[in-house]
């Protein structure tokens, strides 16, 4: 169907409309039109992307004086595999509208381990093992010698891709990850080169987060992107963690153990050029010494992780002369190392800012703020002098390095705090030093200050006004979207006690408490036995899992679900917890049913839906609270409340509460599906706490079901499964609001659309 935006024809690929569908790309076309940002939190299960997709590329068709590109993040493969295929399927339909003159260039762009296509780099069992093994086939030495011996390896894929030159390219239409596989195994050339060179020349770009947040691979993947770009940023929930984690670095005895072997192997090489080709050191430290920049002119095979430090930060000026050479470049950072070793070696917590940590390093081993600050690029230029190729042995000196730029670089709004042991098990030590940063506008301020636009979207950004505090930036356009629904297929509820009356929560001072254990086992007993299908129930710690298993399976709990239902556990394994979804999946479809324990903030929570029959009931057995006594968590919220005024409280119950909507906003992920969330802790009964759930759930929160006990939320949950069994209709067209619209639907409601879709 065509819809008509103001002067823009949206053209959409399906007959019909979701009425939030349009309000949202109302107000995505509002921010668009003023150059700004904006945050929109729209439901799961409403396809939020296909209305994105939707709006962004028909705005560049009916502007083609000015054309914008899309940068379309998301956080996982999977998610960009699906992003892609909604992609391809609204091409297609553009296509048949407008013929020729709707053909774009779509890609997803991803790691070597995704993309290649080498069966013999493929068999590395990591990613970093992979990146290593192209490079020994790639990198340009490798090439030049294997141009002088025959028996020297190369990459056949990549040597046809370099031998096409500018003929290789993409020709218009919409590239999934397979696609790209598939287009270069036709055409003999490296899919993953290939990718990247046409990132440039793409409509669309489909990536991971990393890629623009994380300043070491953006750096090389996203500095040629055009300022006049969309980026938009989905299920970004958790944005501010990514950004932090993008500028954070943990240090450990084996990191310092490995960086030394690193260094070892390092000044061996060194010797053995001293011996067999000075002139190329001689020419690396010419180099140095004018202060030629090392980035532009790389071969893109070459080409590795870049600065650690954003873009604006990076110095533009020669390298220090104390180590222009490589030998004395060596030394500075076996100091470096040595000084680490001996700050590891502490029986006490200790936290300091990282201009007291440079005055001490400078004191104790003898190396300046601006030495530190040019230890990634100094490393960066040696390792290719030394025409090293297995950069995965090499990650703990680059670990050291980055480290020592960041700490060089920032003075603000990072801590190094060094931990003697981890405080849940203080018998094993286990040192590690952390730079941790604490402001995550910092790796997001370059994206805002460089792109025309930034859209960020989930189904959970409640409370909507905090993000623009955490992020520092001011959006044009801030809404939070409900849901259009023909009947109330979500049924949320909030138990406060058991059947017993006792109160049921996981705060510290119940969690050991018998009686709550007693109660969560009854209530998840009486639900399995009137719940069909799938049952996913979410805890709030691994380690609390463990103990409530624990009890449930001294006291006979676990054998009376298991009457009803099979059981599967989520661990800390990802292959084994693959193998248990697949389980649970297959429990029920064949109809016997399965109860599935997962961990807020695991990977379960995050990626994976239980749509129609894997999930009709979610349960969030506590608050998710992160731990408190974490010193990582208490510096950042010292930071918070003193430089953006963000109260401690008010920051944990927002996580808590955002990671609590993940979870039980698994259940429904379309409007034909239906599901219960039940909230087993008293504290959601309080109205501070419950306020910061998203409004989409809020809605549907009645007051009849906020302080519930087991037997009445039995009772409700009957009640609902026997509402929910009866046929409805699905545009909801007898009586009551129409939930599917069509083109005359829409052109006879115009702007009452609005009106109840905003929040």
């Amino acid at each position: 169907m065509k819809v008509q935006i103001e002067d823009v024809t949206v053209y959409f690929p399906y007959d019909n409309i979701y009425p939030e569908q349009y309000a949202y790309m109302v107000e995505l076309k509002r921010a668009l039109d003023a150059k700004g940002h904006c945050l929109l939190e729209m439901p799961t299960g409403t396809g939020k992307t296909i209305a994105l997709l939707s709006l962004i590329t028909s705005y560049t068709l009916s502007k083609p004086q000015s054309p914008v590109k899309l940068i379309y993040c998301t956080r996982t493969v999977h998610e960009m595999e699906k992003t892609l295929a909604e992609l391809k399927l609204l091409h297609n339909y553009q296509v048949k509208n407008l013929g020729l003159a709707a053909r774009i260039l779509a890609i997803g762009l991803s790691s070597r381990k995704n993309l290649c296509i080498n069966q013999r780099v493929l068999a590395a069992e990591n990613r970093d093992s992979v990146d290593a093994a192209c490079r020994k086939l790639t990198a340009s030495w490798v090439r030049s010698k294997a141009a002088e011996n025959s028996n020297v390896r190369t990459c056949e894929f990549f040597e046809n891709y370099e031998r096409a030159a500018s003929g290789a390219l993409l020709p218009p239409g919409v590239y999934t990850l397979q696609d790209l596989r598939e287009f270069g195994k036709q055409n003999g050339w490296c899919p993953y080169f290939l990718s990247r060179h046409m990132v440039q020349f793409a409509n669309v770009v489909v990536y991971n987060y990393q890629y623009l947040l994380d300043p070491k691979v953006a750096g090389i993947i996203s500095k040629e992107m055009q300022k006049e770009s969309v980026v938009v940023f989905d299920e970004a929930h958790n944005i501010d963690n990514v950004c932090i984690e993008a500028l954070s670095v943990s240090v450990r005895r084996q990191t310092l153990d490995g960086a030394s072997r690193n260094l070892t192997r390092m000044q061996q090489e060194i010797e053995r050029f001293k011996a067999t080709d000075a002139s190329r050191l001689r020419a690396e430290y010419n180099r140095l010494v004018e202060g030629l920049a090392l980035r532009g002119d790389l071969p893109a095979s070459d080409s590795w992780l870049a600065n650690p430090a954003l873009p604006d930060d990076i110095l533009k000026e020669a390298v220090p002369g104390n180590i222009r050479r490589a030998e004395h470049f060596l030394h500075v950072l076996h100091r470096l190392v040595h000084y680490l070793k001996g700050r590891l070696d502490t029986e006490n917590v200790e936290k300091e800012s990282p201009v007291s940590f440079v005055a001490s390093v400078n004191s104790h081993a003898g190396i300046d703020q601006k030495t530190l600050k040019f230890c990634y690029d100094r490393l960066h230029s040696l390792m290719l002098t030394l025409e090293i190729t297995d950069t995965d042995e090499f990650l703990h000196i680059q670990t050291i390095c980055d480290f020592a730029t960041l700490v060089g670089t920032y003075a603000r709004g990072f801590s190094i705090i060094i931990e003697p042991f981890d405080e849940r098990m203080p018998h094993i030590p286990d040192p590690v030093l952390q730079l941790s940063c604490h402001d995550a506008s910092l790796a997001i301020k370059p994206v805002i200050d460089r792109f025309q636009s930034v859209v960020i979207t989930s189904g959970t950004l409640s409370p909507i006004d905090l993000y623009p505090r955490l992020l520092n930036f001011h959006p044009v356009v801030s809404r939070s979207f409900t849901m259009s629904l023909t009947r109330d297929c979500i049924c949320p509820m909030v138990l406060t006690r058991g059947s017993d009356q006792l109160p049921v929560s996981t705060k510290f001072d119940m969690r050991s408490d018998p009686g709550v254990a007693r109660n969560y086992g009854k209530l998840l007993v009486e639900m399995v036995s009137v719940v069909p299908d799938g049952i996913v129930c979410f805890f709030v710690s691994y380690s609390y899992m463990d103990d409530i298993i624990n009890h449930w399976n001294q006291h006979d709990i676990l054998k009376e679900i298991m009457q009803h239902k099979l059981v599967f556990i989520e661990t800390q394994d990802v292959v084994e917890t693959t193998l248990a979804l697949d389980n649970y999946r297959k429990a029920c479809d064949c109809g016997r049913g399965a109860v599935f324990f997962s961990v807020a903030r695991g990977k379960v929570a995050e990626g994976i839906d239980f749509d129609q029959h894997y999930g009709r009931l979610v349960i969030m057995f506590g608050v998710p609270f992160q731990y408190t006594l974490s010193k990582i968590l208490l510096a950042r919220l010292e930071y918070l409340r003193d430089t953006f005024q963000i109260k401690e409280g008010d920051f944990l119950t927002f996580d808590a509460l955002r990671q609590a909507a993940q979870c039980v906003g698994r259940v429904i992920r379309s409007k034909a599906d239906y599901g219960m969330m039940i909230f087993a802790d008293k504290r959601y009964s309080r109205h501070d706490k419950r306020s910061k759930l998203p409004s989409w759930i809020l809605s549907h929160l009645r007051d009849a079901h906020l302080n519930l006990s087991t037997d009445m939320a039995l009772y409700i949950a009957r009640e609902f499964l026997r509402k929910m069994a009866q046929p409805y209709d699905k545009t909801g067209g007898s009586g009551g609001r129409k939930t599917l619209l069509s083109q005359e639907d829409l052109e006879k409601m115009g702007d009452n659309i609005l009106q109840g879709m905003v929040y």
